[in-house]
């Protein structure tokens, strides 16, 4: 009697624990914040990291210094960042914080190029530029900032690598022509592995459009969706600069932002939900003023985010742990 009692106890709990309404609330402790870069003070040439809530409000300057600060990357609740503090003009190496600038770390390694960057193995290995002498190799270094691995394109330009959500290659710009004007330069997306093998190009830009310049983004930093599988980047064509996506393997390219907007860099809501981009809210031949939006994958809707006169860049989403005590 005593061993049937104790099994009844223990399937009430278990049943409590594993009920609909606990799962729920796990998934509702999980809430995004959209960190973003910011030109402060155009003649100082100063750049500051934001950080606010999904609808725009609540935005703070999570970085406060002089110099260059730019966000290409946000790995869970860590804000990846670049900085030419307490160095050299835009010499730049990597920073981490968490959504609120409240903590700020140095990670270890060389200095970097401008260039975006991803991460595997839940946060613990990055892949990034790097600006080492007589060098010409994509960098995995761990969070300490030591060298994991060396990627070797045999490309002559190669820039802002991105995982597979296997962490088992790489998406990167990347062209046969280094990036100067005049010489033929033209930059693809391509994809290799991460032992060096298998490079194969990815996109090829519409021939016979002529509106993108040669520094133009025919193909911008590309993001690998996960819950999906795809590869989104924008691409400046027919005069405007477009979100598009495209599979692994080439096929199934699709336009995904309308004619009436010029967008820029873009990340994606770990949910697969969301994409943030940032655009041009003056329209093509409108002023210059980048605001920052979200786009609905499913439906389509956009949402302009900011409203305001900066100058606001290359959105990622930050994962932000919100205490519900009913847990």
């Amino acid at each position: 009697m005593k061993n049937l009692t104790y099994l009844f106890i223990t399937m009430i709990v278990f049943t409590y624990c594993s009920s609909p309404k606990s799962e729920e609330s796990v998934a509702e402790s999980m809430q995004y914040r959209i960190a973003y870069n910011v030109w402060t003070d155009k003649e100082g040439d100063n750049y500051e990291v934001f950080s606010m809530k999904t609808d725009g409000s609540d935005a703070r300057n999570i970085t406060n210094l002089s110099g260059v600060e730019w966000t290409y990357f946000a790995s869970g609740s860590d804000v990846l960042y670049i900085s030419d503090r307490d160095t050299c003009t835009r010499c730049y190496f990597l920073y981490s914080t968490d959504a609120y600038g409240t903590e700020h770390s140095k990670i270890g390694g060389p200095q970097l190029k401008d260039s975006w960057m991803s991460t595997r193995k839940g946060g613990e290995e990055i892949i990034v530029n790097p600006r080492v002498e007589g060098d010409s190799a994509f960098y995995i270094i761990n969070r300490q900032g030591a060298l994991v691995q060396k990627i070797y394109t045999g490309l002559s330009y190669y820039s802002d690598p991105c995982f597979s959500p296997d962490g088992t290659e790489i998406v990167f710009r990347g062209s046969e022509k280094r990036f100067r004007p005049n010489i033929g330069y033209q930059d693809e997306l391509y994809i290799v592995g991460v032992d060096g093998s298998n490079l194969r190009q990815l996109t090829y830009y519409p021939e016979g459009d002529t509106t993108a310049d040669w520094y133009s983004y025919h193909a911008g930093p590309p993001y690998w969706e996960p819950n999906r599988n795809i590869i989104t980047y924008h691409s400046k064509q027919q005069g405007g600069s477009y979100l598009f996506q495209i599979n692994p393997d080439g096929s199934g390219l699709k336009k995904l932002t309308p004619d009436s907007i010029t967008i820029g860099w873009h990340s994606w809501s770990p949910d697969g939900k969301l994409i943030a981009f940032d655009a041009n809210s003056g329209g093509k031949e409108g002023k210059m003023n980048f605001d920052i939006f979200t786009m609905d994958y499913e439906s389509g809707d956009i949402t302009q985010v900011t409203t305001d006169t900066l100058f606001e860049q290359a959105p990622v989403f930050v994962e932000v742990r919100k205490i519900n005590k009913n847990l």
